[in-house]
Formats: C-alpha cells, structure tokens, sequence
C-alpha cells in the first residue's frame, strides 16, 4: 500500500496493474507495477534508465491508450533525448506531445523550491490527465533540499498525489544506496547496473523491493538494442516449476540408423534428453542430425540450435555423408537455428531456443538437436549457474515433449574421460560416447551407449564409419575387439571413465601407451 493519508475512497483497486510492455519485466514483477504507485528506479549512467522510463511510457500509451507526462531535472535537453530515442522502434513522434509529454522542471525547483515543483507537477497531471508520470534527475532535486527531512517530505507529497490521482510515478536517479531516504518511502525500488566482468561488459536488473506483490528476486540479464530493452530472467527462475509432461504414452524416437538404434532398444525415450559427446571429428554433428531426418521422415518436426556451422555448411556437410537435410529444411519440416559466434546472453539463447519449439506447439511429436552445450557455457556470465540452469532447461523442455539431443566435446588429446560439461551427463536421461582409437597408424571410429535411465540398451562397444553413403554401425563388438586386443595406443580415447565420486590419482590399468588397453564397455 502506498503511504497516501487521502481518502481511501479514491484510490485504484489493489489488484489494477500497469504493464510495462518491456519483454519480461512484467513477468519479473508478476503482472506489472501497481497502478498509483510510486517506483524508484536507479543506476549508473550508460545503464538503461531512460530508454527504460521512455519505452515503458510509449508502450504505455500504445496497450492502454494513455497518457504520459515525462519530467526532466538536471539532465540532457529534451531535444537531445529525442534524437538519441528516434534510432530505437518503439519511438513514435507523432505521439507527441498529445500522449506523451516532456516539461522541464529544473528551473522551478531552482526558483521556487518543493512547493513550487509540487504545484507545477500537480497542474501538469490534471491537466494532460497523465496515467503515467516520470521525473528523470531526482539526484538534483535532492541537491536543492535543505534537510534530509525536506527532501523526503517532498517524495511523501509525491506519493500522495499519485495515490490520489491515480498516477503511477517514477522517480528516475543514478545508482544510490539503497538505504536512501527516497528508497525507503516508495512503493518499489529496481536497479539497473553496468559493470565488467572480466573483459565482458553486462547489464543486469535487480528488483530489490516491490510492495503489495510478489517478484522474482536476483539478477536478471538486461540487452540494449533496435528494439529497446529487453530483460532475460534467470533460467532456473523462470522455469522452477515446469509443467508436467506432455505425454504419457512414452515412444521410441529412432536415428534411423538400424544397428545403432537396435543398441538403444529402439531408439530414445520420447520426451527425454541425451547427451552426445566426443572429441571434434568424431560425428556428434552427424548423429544429430541423423537423429532430425528420421524425425522428418517419420512427420515429426525437428529443431536444430547450433554454435558453429552456418545453415549452409551444415546442408552441404550433411548431403556429403548422404543425409538428405536439405529438403526437409525447404518443406519446413527442420528448422535451423544458427547463432553466430558473438558474444550471447545465456538466459536470451535460452529463450530464443523455447520461443522457437513453441512456434512449433502444433506438431505431434518434436525433436531438437542443440550443437553443442559449449555454446551455453561460453555464454555463461557467471559458471557456477551452468547446472542448474542446464536442469531448468532440459526439464522445461521435457515438460513440453521435446525429445532432445545435445553435444559437448571433449579434448582432442586426454588419456581418461573428463566431461567439460559434468553437469550434463547427471541431466540427461542417457550418455552416448563417441572416441577415436589409433592402431598400426590407423585412425578408427568407437560407438557406445554409456548411460540410459530406465531403459535396457546394449553396453558393447561398436565400429562404426562416416562414408559418402552415411553412417555405418558394425553389426556387433567383434570388429571393435579385434581393433582393441591390438597394441593400441588411444590417443584421443578414453580407457575408463573418471567418475565424480573418485579420488584423484586412483590407480590406473597399467601405464599410459603401453601394452594392451581395454575400455570399459558398461557406462554408469
């Protein structure tokens, strides 16, 4: 509630909300600011305050058809703002000034002090008959008050005129403490920051207090561009509590490569999440995209997210091996999504990947192939939030029925198993291992299945080959034994796999490059 001592009697309803429009911030604050309320906003310069204040201002009036009123201090010249705003879509000059207007309040305040720069703001919102009011620059209206007490008398007036008309206020100002007088009387408080971490600069969003409602807390990712602001709440908040799943009657979705589904047992688990990983050339990519085609084949559509390869390659590279990816692309059974390699926001990738599946919320069955988990880490702000936002993720997409393989690449060169992304493998429901082994100067391809919840597979190891016809599984582990009771060197292998839970420096099968080695066939 806010602080007015006016009648009740002529205040909005407690429920009335006023919707920002800025992507997802209404969701940050579980349906929008209270309408009548008054909401600090602060931060450091370059951080985004203004572009928020005028985006929110002519969202404001193009969803609810109202009026804004929008008040400068010490700041740049309204000429000026409005050059620096014309680049950003949501401008509309002609919008101006009827719905939204722009007064400068510096020289009253100068002049005549708080009451003089109350009666001006009083006169201006009953007569625009402003929904939405905004005082850019309060650092330099505090810079006028002669007490502590005055300037905090002055924002209690400011509340209680909004209250009463109706007006939802924002006070804008660069970053204070948060226990400022000004923060501890309004109805809300949200923090734009701009800092560097390591050679990153990233912007964030923080809601520190929101009366009357409840919001998600934390740091959320801020992105500037064309479009204006846009917010990225943190994966693992915003999906905490995915749906159930979408199907309960559980199919098997098929590579379409018989021996190797024959190992899975038919292929995947609908709904469920593998994870694919194996140095660089080992065929993770062609798996994957194995795994789409049979999907389009069988009706089903198919997703591809990828880091690295552009569309075009990625079509060339699959007719190559006889993967016929191009006209399933063209019937627009696969879509390819291709992010290039910039810099990314993890919870944007995140969402850009979601938004898309559920543009597809019409098909029966879906699959996704994301090339590979790196992508995400490289994106990554902070990397201890890397495993619980691949949970988050994965289980938003097993909510929705995704069936979904994704890869992460080992070295090039290591002499055990180390997952870059162990997180991985405790989220998805099975784990596929794909190595090189070197023999009399022989490069050749291993297959196996390390991992599968609640499904019988086969743990044997298989040869498989990458040729103009496609993708070859031997047809049992013979030829994969025979490779492995050679004298073999695995330059790019692993001969077990080092779990989590052992101690470093435990006892290995014999010494590294010598004598006979033989993996494992069973995974965990």
């Amino acid at each position: 509630m806010s602080g007015s001592d006016t009648d009740d009697s002529v205040q909005p309803p407690r429920d009335e909300r006023v919707e920002s429009g800025i992507p997802r911030l209404d969701f940050i604050l579980k349906g929008g600011f209270k309408q009548g309320g008054i909401y600090a906003l602060m931060g450091p310069p370059g951080s985004g305050k203004t572009i928020l204040a005028n985006q929110l201002c002519f969202n404001h009036i193009d969803k609810s058809d109202g009026r804004c009123v929008y008040m400068t201090l010490l700041i740049e010249s309204h000429a000026k703002m409005l050059r620096h705003l014309e680049s950003l879509r949501f401008f509309r000059l002609e919008e101006i000034p009827d719905k939204l207007y722009y007064i400068s309040g510096y020289k009253v305040v100068r002049d005549q002090g708080f009451s003089g720069l109350l009666e001006l703001i009083r006169g201006t919102l009953r007569e625009r008959r402003a929904t939405v009011f905004v005082i850019d620059g309060m650092e330099s209206a505090e810079q006028f008050a002669p007490t502590v007490q005055a300037y905090g008398e002055f924002v209690h007036s400011l509340q209680a005129l909004a209250s009463l008309l109706g007006c939802t206020t924002f006070l804008i100002s660069n970053m204070r403490d948060r226990t400022h007088t000004e923060n501890a009387l309004v109805d809300g408080v949200i923090e734009l920051s701009d800092r560097l971490i390591g050679p990153r600069a990233v912007r964030e969003l923080t809601v520190h207090k929101f009366r009357g409602s409840d919001y998600l807390r934390g740091r959320h990712e801020v992105e500037i561009s064309s479009d204006g602001i846009s917010i990225h709440p943190r994966t693992e908040v915003q999906f905490a509590h995915p749906g159930p799943s979408a199907r309960e009657q559980r199919l098997r979705m098929a590579f379409g490569l018989p021996r190797f589904d024959e190992m899975l047992g038919g292929g995947l688990p609908s709904g469920s999440t593998t994870a694919l990983v194996g140095s660089p050339g080992t065929g993770k990519t062609l798996l994957g995209l194995s795994f789409l085609v049979e999907g389009a084949r069988q009706g089903q559509r198919g997703t591809y997210f990828g880091f690295y390869e552009p569309p075009p390659r990625l079509i060339e590279k699959a007719e190559a091996v006889g993967i016929p990816l191009e006209r399933y692309v063209q019937d627009g059974s696969i879509s390819l999504v291709w992010q290039p390699p910039l810099e990314h926001l993890m919870d944007s990738l995140a969402e850009q990947l979601l938004e898309k599946i559920r543009a597809d919320s019409a098909s029966e069955r879906r699959r996704l192939f994301i090339d590979g988990a790196e992508g995400f880490r490289a994106a990554a702000v902070y990397p201890e939030r890397v495993p619980i936002f691949l949970s988050a993720l994965t289980n938003q997409l097993r909510s929705l029925d995704i069936t979904t393989v994704i890869t992460d690449e080992l070295e090039l060169f290591q002499s055990e198993l180390v997952l870059p992304t162990p997180e991985l493998a405790n989220v998805a429901e099975s784990v596929v291992l794909l190595r090189y082994v070197e023999l009399r100067s022989q490069i050749y391809r291993l297959l196996s299945v390390m991992k599968m919840r609640e499904s019988r597979y086969d743990t044997s190891l298989r040869e498989f080959h990458i040729t103009p016809g496609g993708i070859d599984v031997a047809e049992s582990f013979q030829s994969a034994e025979s490779i492995l009771s050679g004298h073999v060197r695995e330059v790019r292998a692993a001969p077990r796999v080092r779990k989590a839970a052992k101690k470093k420096g435990a006892a290995t099968r014999g010494p590294k490059g010598k004598g006979r080695a033989r993996p494992s066939r069973r995974g965990r």
